[in-house]
Parts: structure tokens; C-alpha cells; sequence
């Protein structure tokens, strides 16, 4: 038994002690946060301003698509409310925020 003990506190003795600096352990987190950054915050702040910026440029006559997916013609725009003309004699007032986006003209 004395040969195998003696073996284990020759390994014991080999395995040099290496110090790492405190900065090197925090590096894989700042490198995945630096990621998040990129791929995942920047893209929705840039989405956000565009989308408030739309909202901005909201006139009458514009027609618009809700996130509901009610397509409308904006008749009148208040603060935070805009009257919507969804068919003939039809108007809903919904939340300015909860106008999607502009719809397009056809081209061609």
C-alpha cells in the first residue's frame, strides 16, 4: 500500500498551480453579451425608432394595417387614439401604438 501512496502524492506534487487572472473568467460573459448586443438588442432599438417614427408621420386619408390585422383608412388622429374607416358607414377607434404599418400601393 505504501507504493500506491506514494504514487499519488508524486502526481499530486507534478500538477504545477497556475493562477488566472480574474479579468480572463469574465471575458466569455462580456463576449456573450457584446453578441446579445449585436444580434438582438441593436436590431430592436433600431425597430422601435422606425416604428415610432412612422407613427409620427400618420396622416389623414393613410391606409394602414393594425397588429390586429384590421385594414382601415385613418379618418381622424388624436393624441394617442386614431379613428379608423374599415368599411362604408364602419369606423373603430383604436390605440396609435396598435397601428402596424402603412399599407403600400400596388405597383406594376
Amino acid at each position: 500500500m505504501s507504493t500506491l501512496a506514494f504514487a499519488q502524492e508524486g502526481a499530486a506534487q507534478q500538477a504545477p498551480q497556475v493562477q488566472q487572472s480574474p479579468l480572463i473568467g469574465l471575458l466569455p460573459i462580456a463576449l456573450i453579451f457584446i453578441i446579445f448586443y449585436f444580434l438582438l438588442i441593436r436590431p430592436q432599438k433600431k425597430s422601435q425608432r422606425e416604428h415610432a417614427k412612422m407613427l409620427e408621420g400618420l396622416a389623414k386619408n393613410d391606409e394602414v394595417i393594425t397588429s390586429g390585422g384590421v385594414y382601415g383608412t385613418i379618418v381622424n388622429i388624436q393624441e394617442d387614439v386614431v379613428t379608423l374607416r374599415i368599411d362604408d358607414n364602419v369606423r373603430i377607434k383604436v390605440q396609435k401604438s396598435s397601428i402596424a404599418r402603412i399599407k403600400r400601393a400596388k405597383v406594376g
